[in-house]
């Protein structure tokens, strides 16, 4: 239990910091829709999904000189397209008609975007990623045996906010309490972000249900070749066909081809996917616009579905309010946990209690 219990301090004394910031920056992205309804002018526009307000758009956006390379669709919650070009950081938000609203060529541009770039990939690109994924793992070994350190204590368990004083053995016992209260949360939270970080531990959690060979082969995308962009391409023609191959879904994202002979990319979501962007797919010739490939998310193997759970979950976009509300405590907790790891840790790295430093009391002489 000793070492254990010097793993765990060590643990938190070195990445609590890290975790704490990574607690709270993905408790602001929850509300990322709510921040830009409130401040981007259309962002709390109604969603149009109608084939002729889209394909209009698209025809627009896409004629532009300086063309953007994909779109993200509007969403019920969010009533702006995000354009990306090709560009690393340049990209622009537009209203459903397609007139740009805001654009920038940074990313410390807007808040929301610098933001998800540093819970994502620490400001590193798929360097950071991995270093998160990594963290992210700690973080559930840090839940672990901090889990296994509290059981002997079960009986001073107490809910608290806040620890009742900022003395070590206070602290302490307030951060064990809280950690164990909101374990569940924690759990779901670092394991679903590992993965998404992690291709190896994503694909070990769904070896169980598909091989992972299985699963890249049913997500590759077509071996077609297209033609050159038509620039009178026929949009409505190519969302009418994506339409009728998934009747009701929800249109998502649309990408030009990124290289030549490439293809046209749009992204559906089925009313059964709770991924945002969905994984149903469908292909179409850039010369002619004509569909030549989909694929239906509800028909991937089950570990690949399983892992298409991992976004939704981890940064709210199901459940509505009250899963937001909950993932935003399960944040703010770790924040929380991360800081007063770090606080006590390097306040006392040794974990011994301290001696007070007054004179020790006189003894007593007896008289005879």
């Amino acid at each position: 239990m000793k070492v254990l219990r010097l793993l765990h301090r060590w643990t938190g004394g070195l990445i609590g910091l890290l975790l704490a910031l990574l607690g709270f920056t993905g408790a602001l992205l929850v509300h990322e829709d709510a921040f830009l309804r409130a401040t981007t002018p259309h962002a709390a526009d109604a969603q149009r999904q109608d084939a002729a307000t889209l394909a209009a758009m698209a025809t627009k956006v896409f004629a532009a000189e300086d063309r953007p390379r994909s779109i993200v669709l509007a969403t019920e919650r969010m009533g702006l397209h995000k354009l990306a070009y090709k560009a690393e950081e340049r990209a622009a938000y537009a209203d459903q008609d397609g007139d740009i609203v805001q654009s920038w060529t940074s990313n410390w541009a807007r808040p929301e975007i610098w933001i998800f770039d540093f819970h994502h990939h620490l400001f590193n690109g798929d360097a950071g990623e991995i270093v998160g994924g990594i963290a992210g793992l700690a973080g559930l070994g840090f839940v672990t045996t901090g889990l296994i350190l509290w059981w002997p204590t079960r009986r001073m368990f107490h809910v608290r906010l806040w620890p009742r004083s900022m003395k070590r053995a206070a602290v302490v016992h307030h951060h064990r309490d809280l950690g164990v209260l909101v374990a569940p949360l924690l759990i779901l939270s670092l394991t679903t972000g590992a993965a998404m970080n992690l291709k190896w531990f994503s694909q070990a959690l769904r070896a169980p249900f598909s091989p992972p060979a299985v699963m890249e082969r049913a997500s590759a995308a077509p071996k077609l070749k297209g033609g050159a962009l038509a620039k009178d391409l026929d949009w409505a023609k190519a969302i009418g066909q994506a339409q009728t191959r998934f009747p009701g879904a929800e249109m998502r994202t649309i990408s030009l081809p990124q290289k030549k002979g490439g293809l046209i990319a749009i992204r559906l979501r089925q009313q059964a996917e709770w991924l945002p962007n969905g994984r149903s797919m469908a292909w179409f010739d850039p010369a002619t616009g004509a569909m030549v490939a989909s694929r239906d998310a509800q028909a991937l193997p089950l570990g690949s579905r399983i892992a298409n759970l991992d976004f939704p979950l981890h940064a709210a976009k199901v459940g509505g309010l009250a899963y937001r509300l909950v993932m935003t405590v399960s944040g703010l907790t770790l924040t929380l946990l991360g800081t007063l790891a770090v606080v006590t840790f390097w306040g006392n790295p040794s974990g011994s209690p301290r001696r007070g430093r007054g004179r020790p009391p006189r003894r007593s002489i007896a008289r005879g």
